[in-house]
């Protein structure tokens, strides 16, 4: 543990996910507290990023959700100040974080995603258009935000207008999705390996906000109920889009599965949730790692970035 050297556990910050942010990051606090290690909490919304380098801290455990922390912003920050970091680096977590530039590489591979149209705010829309584009059920999701913010499944003219001027109060850009009818399930990654997936299922029309951080109906199936050789194709799958937008060290690759088996990718988390009741630590259990386990391994990277 002396090896870690003085950590900080960097959450909270300006993000729309910042209660979240600072339930993950008390959560890693406490767990690399009691692995021995020297960890103290750093909220980047009231303390400069000065006091890293003053304050002569040797690495950095980034649990910031969402715009600052999960973009590469906080990732070139803490480059150009020679702090080591876990998780992806400027590139990848930028990437990553923008659900539009991540379809479109995924597309370029090969990879599998549902049909989706890209709108501006400003521009002249016409919603029956895409609505038939897009056979008449849309997903509407901003493109730089996390936990399911500004979201709204519709599949009518003047909901998909509603659900677009919502979304552009988080992004000017505004992903329409097609509706993909079947199960969730996300692959939680660690090193190069994808860890056992997980099924979310819920009563709502989706994995939302309120499905993933408030509901008591929201089911966890781990292991997921998939035949093995089904199971080992979505963690290939997860890892291959993992590292097509560049991603690193650890972090989550979210599915649809559609009445057609057929698995459609929806987005990747380089920061995702870490409250013990998360998905990357249920994943982790099912591997064989308990939370302080996880927190170590994605922390260790550090030592050979």
């Amino acid at each position: 543990m002396a090896e870690f050297g003085k950590v900080a556990v960097m959450f909270g910050g300006n993000s729309a996910e910042r209660e979240i942010s600072l339930m993950s990051g008390q959560a890693v606090l406490d767990g690399l507290q009691a692995n021995g290690v020297d960890a103290h909490a750093f909220d980047p919304k009231n303390t400069p990023l000065s006091e890293l380098t003053d304050q002569g801290y040797e690495r950095v455990f980034n649990v910031l959700h969402g715009r600052g922390g999960e973009d590469g912003t906080i990732q070139g920050a803490l480059e150009f100040l020679n702090i080591p970091y876990t998780g992806s680096g400027v590139l990848g977590a930028a990437l990553a974080m923008d659900k539009i530039k991540t379809k479109q590489v995924w597309c370029a591979l090969g990879l599998p995603t549902a049909k989706f149209v890209v709108v501006c705010g400003k521009q002249t829309i016409d919603y029956q258009a895409i609505l038939d584009e897009l056979g008449g059920v849309v997903m509407v999701k901003p493109a730089n935000e996390g936990s399911s913010i500004g979201m709204a499944k519709v599949d009518n003219v003047s909901d998909l207008k509603s659900a677009i001027s919502g979304a552009t109060e988080f992004d000017n850009e505004i992903l329409l999705e097609q509706w993909i009818d079947g199960g969730e399930y996300t692959v939680s990654i660690l090193g190069d390996k994808a860890l056992p997936a997980i099924h979310m299922t819920t009563p709502n029309d989706f994995y939302d906000y309120q499905a993933k951080y408030q509901s008591d109906n929201t089911q966890y199936h781990c292991p997921c109920g998939l035949p093995a050789d089904e199971e080992k194709e979505l963690g290939d799958i997860a890892v291959k889009a993992f590292n097509a937008v560049n991603a690193k060290g650890w972090g989550r690759v979210d599915f649809m599965c559609g009445q057609d088996g057929q698995w459609y990718l929806l987005e990747v988390n380089t920061v995702p949730g870490m409250t013990t009741s998360s998905l990357v630590p249920k994943a982790a259990k099912e591997a064989g790692l308990s939370f302080n386990q996880l927190v170590n391994e994605i922390l260790e990277q550090t030592l050979v970035k």
